[in-house]
């Protein structure tokens, strides 16, 4: 059986290609990313490319023990920050003439997912051990 370390370990990783592939992403096609931008963001295009910066800094972190504290942290402000984002999404997809049933499954997945992303990415670095033990370190 696993320790709580090699989850850890594991969770840093798999959560470090995450946001690195999902920062490139940002940087080299930040069309779908600009649609669904609510409309109060100021200057849209340069929020997108800070965003994908910060993901790929927050990824590179994960992987550097003296950062990967720090950078979990700042994942997880950004999985809390960007959801407004995830649900204007939502309401925008949703609330189209014609609908398919593959976007409602995608936001009925993708919305509810935002909370355990914030909890892998604090996990991850070591913040929180819940449930899994009551000690962290």
């Amino acid at each position: 059986m696993a320790t709580i370390d090699v989850w850890q370990r594991r969770c840093c990783y798999g959560l470090s290609a995450f946001y690195g592939a999902a920062g490139s992403l940002h940087i080299v096609i930040p069309r779908p990313f600009l649609g669904i931008t609510p409309t109060w963001v100021p200057d849209p295009k340069v929020v997108i490319l800070l965003t994908g910066l910060l993901e790929i800094a927050g990824a590179i972190g994960l992987v550097v023990p003296q950062l990967r504290n720090t950078a979990a942290i700042g994942l997880a402000l950004y999985a809390v920050c960007v959801f407004p984002a995830n649900i204007n999404h939502a309401i925008d997809g949703l609330g189209a003439a014609t609908v398919s049933p593959w976007q409602w499954l995608y936001h009925l997945v993708r919305l509810p997912l935002q909370p355990p992303l914030v909890w892998v990415a604090l996990f991850s670095g070591k913040v929180v051990a819940w449930p899994f033990s009551r000690d962290h370190k």
